[in-house]
C-alpha cells in the first residue's frame, strides 16, 4: 500500500510523517485497511483503563482515547500522527468491563439480554513534537445496539465461541453475537471498535494526502 507522504530524496524539507496506530487491536488494523489505510508503526499505549470516580462513559471513552494518543505521540522522536481510540459499552451511565474471563462475560451478557444500550467510541489525533504542523482533533461517536433476549444456553453458546475475550461488554458484534442483535443505530464500524467516516474526517482535516 503506498505510503501518504511519499519521499523526495532530492528535496530538502523536514519528513513527513506516518501515521501510528497507539492500539494492537487487530480489529482497529482491519477497519483502517477498509478504507485504504495502513500504519506505519503500532504502539500499544500501556495505560491504566479504570474509570474514575464518578466518571460518565462518554467522558471516559474521550478520556482514555486523548491520553492514549498523547501518550504515544510523546514517546515518538520522529514525524507521526498519532491515532488513539477507545470503544465503552454503557448500560445507562454504567461503564460495563472489558471481559477479561468467562464470568465477566456472563455478567455483561446476562446485563445486556433484551436490552438497548449505547456503545461509544471515542477518536483522537495527536501529532508527535516533530511534526509541530500537525493539529489535535478528536471526535466521539454513539451508537445505539439492541439485543434480544437471551437464554442461559444461548449465553453459553456465546461464551463457548470465545470471541468475548477483550471485548468491551463482553461481545463483538462482528463475531457469534451478532446473530441476536436486533437493532443497531449509528455507525456499525464504531461499534466494532473505529468510527470509519470520523477518522477519514480527520485525517481529511490535516496537511498531507492521507486519504481521498
Amino acid at each position: 500500500m503506498s505510503d501518504p507522504f511519499p519521499s523526495d530524496p532530492h528535496s530538502s524539507a523536514p519528513p513527513l510523517p506516518g501515521l501510528v496506530l497507539a492500539s494492537a487491536s487487530p480489529r482497529r488494523r482491519d477497519l483502517l485497511a477498509q478504507i485504504g489505510l495502513q500504519p506505519r508503526r503500532i504502539v500499544a499505549a500501556d495505560l491504566d483503563e479504570t474509570p474514575l470516580a464518578g466518571e460518565l462513559p462518554r467522558l471516559y471513552a474521550q478520556r482514555l482515547a486523548r491520553e492514549k494518543a498523547a501518550h504515544v505521540a510523546a514517546a515518538l522522536d520522529e514525524p507521526a500522527l498519532v491515532l488513539g481510540a477507545d470503544t465503552v459499552v454503557a448500560l445507562g451511565r454504567r461503564i460495563l468491563p472489558k471481559a477479561e474471563d468467562r464470568e465477566t462475560a456472563r455478567h455483561c451478557l446476562t446485563l445486556l439480554s433484551g436490552r438497548r444500550h449505547t456503545v461509544l467510541t471515542a477518536v483522537a489525533l495527536r501529532p508527535s513534537a516533530a511534526w509541530p504542523q500537525g493539529r489535535a482533533a478528536e471526535r466521539l461517536v454513539a451508537s445505539t445496539v439492541s439485543f434480544a433476549r437471551l437464554t442461559e444456553r444461548q449465553i453459553a453458546a456465546l461464551l463457548d465461541a470465545g470471541d468475548w475475550h477483550g471485548k468491551a461488554g463482553g461481545y463483538a458484534i462482528q463475531g457469534h453475537a451478532a446473530a441476536f442483535v436486533r437493532f443497531l443505530s449509528g455507525s456499525p464500524s464504531s461499534v466494532i471498535g473505529l468510527p470509519l467516516f470520523e477518522v477519514a474526517q480527520l485525517l481529511r482535516g490535516q496537511k498531507g494526502d492521507w486519504i481521498r
